[in-house]
């Protein structure tokens, strides 16, 4: 008999599973990573652009390249036989760390030197660089911990993970709304970009303390090219959930770093309230985590994807409303903050709890890293496409307004066709009153939370379900 959590364990970051103590220096990890990557690829980047006067290209060129950049992982396949997982992802993020020193400078020197011609096309290169090592790691960090978490704890293992990451986040977005607020522009980002060196070093460590996994067998550049072609075109389900993923992110990624630049650059917003709408997103991410990390090995993955795109939709819908006729006011944007996390966590742990049961073993490296790359270019090429497309008439700084309203219309509509696509692919190992969950919570409420209650933990009663066959 299954005893359900207390609350304490359900509140504890840290899961209180045995299976998964061994791998608690990969959640640490996770915490000291998103110091790092809060501040070097998320709005803290596109604040330092801004305040240098790049345009919405140039910001969102650079906040592609964390998208652009994951093909890398394809090639970096090839080198995994040969150094193994633990090497690679090592070498990848220990690197990346060097390339946070060009930001530091850049901010140091603003204060004595003013803004200089150079900084700009400088910080774009180090950003660069930096994303080019995370994808190099990148390509083996996730095959090796999906190797390294036993099967029926990763939702519980992942899900943690985002908690994390999601606390870390706000930790770290609280001390930028701090510095913004008492600080002038760059010394707060010079303060920032010293808690990323430093979250940086102290995740390293924390990958140093988990052990290798073996290394997959050799292949040659051919045998993997055909083996990706293969997946891509051929994969069944997994093509398919390929198909959906990459949409997902072709319409999603952009939404965040174009909504930051309108808020700060049309809107006058101020920049520590734009912090401050940040971490209310990762309140949202956090709640989700919370709750959705003790479930997702219970109730499957994809209710959760569903849930994710179906809430992307309704924002977008709502925002391309706000965009082409209303003024956002502060409830809706603390809605839509809140909600723009929940779903992104909904997405990514749901994600990893469904793809490993779309491929074979021996599948399982190419097909992760093809989804990983796949999807995360998409939504970098996205990124910079629609960087163009909102570019002013009026200047370099500021947004065209109808483009605006479209990316969120195309955001709304896309999501609606990803999620009737979404439908159409089933989750192995999963119960069939699972699968219509979603839809149930919305056109029947009373029946599916019935069914709800049943899912987790407790065996049915038998006469019940002899009532309910006959």
């Amino acid at each position: 008999m299954n005893t359900p959590p207390s609350l304490l364990s359900r509140l504890s970051p840290f899961p209180r599973t045995p299976e998964l103590r061994p791998f608690l220096p990969g959640l640490r990890f996770s915490f000291f990573n998103a110091l790092t990557w809060q501040i070097a690829i998320g709005t803290p980047l596109i604040l330092l652009i801004e305040a240098l006067g790049g345009s919405s290209a140039q910001a969102g060129l650079a906040y592609s390249f964390i998208f652009l950049l994951t093909p890398i992982q394809l090639a970096a396949t090839l080198l995994l036989p040969r150094v193994g997982y633990r090497q690679l992802t090592l070498r990848g993020w220990s690197w990346r760390t060097g390339t946070l020193l060009v930001p530091l400078a850049i901010t140091a020197s603003v204060p004595w030197l003013g803004p200089q011609p150079w900084m700009l096309p400088v910080l774009v290169v180090s950003v660069f660089i930096f994303c080019l090592l995370r994808s190099m790691g990148k390509a083996a960090s996730v095959p090796w911990f999906l190797a390294l978490i036993p099967a029926p704890n990763r939702g519980t293992y992942f899900g943690s993970d985002h908690l994390l990451a999601g606390l870390a986040s706000l930790l770290t977005l609280g001390t930028s709304v701090l510095c913004f607020a008492t600080l002038p522009t760059f010394p707060a980002l010079f303060l920032q970009y010293v808690l990323a060196l430093a979250g940086s070093w102290l995740a390293v460590q924390s990958l140093r303390r988990l052990p290798d996994v073996a290394a997959p067998p050799v292949q040659s550049a051919a045998a993997i090219v055909r083996g990706l072609w293969r997946l891509a075109w051929q994969g069944g389900a997994f093509s398919r959930y390929f198909v959906v993923s990459a949409g997902c992110y072709w319409f999603t990624t952009p939404l965040l770093p174009f909504l930051a630049y309108h808020l700060r650059a049309d809107q006058g917003l101020a920049t520590n309230w734009i912090m401050a709408l940040e971490g209310v997103r990762y309140l949202g991410s956090v709640a989700a985590a919370t709750s959705l990390r003790q479930r997702v090995d219970r109730l499957g993955a994809r209710p959760f994807l569903l849930c994710s795109l179906f809430t992307y939709v309704a924002l977008s819908a709502a925002w391309a409303l706000y965009a082409s006729v209303l003024s956002p006011q502060p409830w809706a944007l603390l809605g839509t903050y809140l909600l723009l996390g929940a779903a992104s966590t909904a997405w990514m742990v749901g994600n990893l709890g469904l793809l490993p049961k779309l491929l074979p073993e021996h599948d399982r490296m190419l097909g992760v890293t093809l989804h990983s790359a796949g999807s995360s270019f998409a939504g970098g090429l996205a990124t910079v496409v629609w960087g163009w497309i909102l570019k002013s008439e009026q200047g370099p700084v500021g947004l065209d307004p109808l483009g605006f309203c479209s990316l969120f219309a195309a955001a709304g509509i896309g999501g609606a066709l990803l999620f009737l696509l979404l439908l159409r692919i089933r989750e192995p190992d999963t119960s069939q009153r699972t699968e219509w969950l979603p839809f149930a919570l919305l056109l029947r409420p009373h029946r599916a939370l019935a069914s709800l209650i049943q899912l987790p933990g407790s065996a049915p009663d038998p006469n019940v379900a002899k009532k309910r066959s006959d």
